[in-house]
């Protein structure tokens, strides 16, 4: 690494502590997994950046603040199997696997998904599993997860999300008040005996609804 990278991380470091990332484990995992390497080229001298990025099949990356924001809500243990519903450039998915034992992550996007498996190869995460699927659909497959995180607005109750999630296990989503002005991010636990139970973990943004079904065309 050069002094100029290694500079443009700890900066990178600076600025999430600022926005409220207050965790020393994620904070030295958010400097590990450089955004650069997961963004498109041209973006590579912006990445650093707290904003939302286009990343091609007309989606966006979210503020790294807000992914870092939702792995923290997490609450991740290093013997954690974690479900991800949208895989995006993998950026995200390469920071959950610096926790969980196993990611199983999920893009609706072919080209996505192809982009993204070859960038986790590079890095190195034999752990990581990234599939083109419908994030909807998994839920007829009856496996569940510990954790599962969601890259979009879901609509409550979010039940086919919730049943992927293990007895005691726990769910972070986003929810979005009436005409979307305004997006929370919330963690959904199962507890052991059913009942749902809800807390909010703070505003969100540059997340965009999540959309059912498999994209033929890209």
């Amino acid at each position: 690494m050069s002094a100029s990278e290694a500079e443009e991380r700890a900066q990178f470091t600076l600025a999430m502590r600022a926005k409220g990332v207050k965790d020393i484990e994620l904070l030295r995992a958010l400097e590990r997994v450089p955004r650069a390497l997961f963004m498109p080229q041209r973006f590579a001298d912006i990445a650093g950046r707290d904003i939302a990025l286009p990343i091609g099949c007309g989606q966006t990356s979210p503020p790294p603040s807000i992914v870092a924001a939702m792995i923290a809500a997490l609450d991740l243990k290093p013997s954690d199997t974690v479900c991800e519903i949208g895989t995006g450039t993998g950026y995200c998915t390469a920071l959950l696997a610096q926790f969980a034992k196993e990611v199983v992550s999920l893009e609706r996007y072919q080209t996505l998904a192809v982009e993204a498996a070859a960038r986790i190869r590079a890095f190195g995460l034999p752990h990581v599993e990234i599939l083109w699927a419908d994030g909807f659909e998994l839920h007829a497959a009856g496996r569940t997860f510990d954790k599962v995180i969601t890259h979009g607005i879901v609509t409550p109750p979010a039940r086919a999300f919730l049943d992927l999630v293990a007895p005691d296990g726990a769910m972070i989503a986003a929810f979005a008040g009436s005409g979307r002005a305004e997006q929370r991010i919330v963690r959904l636990t199962l507890g052991a005996d059913g009942p749902v139970h809800m807390a909010d973990f703070g505003r969100a943004r540059g997340l965009r609804p999540l959309e059912r079904g498999l994209s033929r065309g890209l």
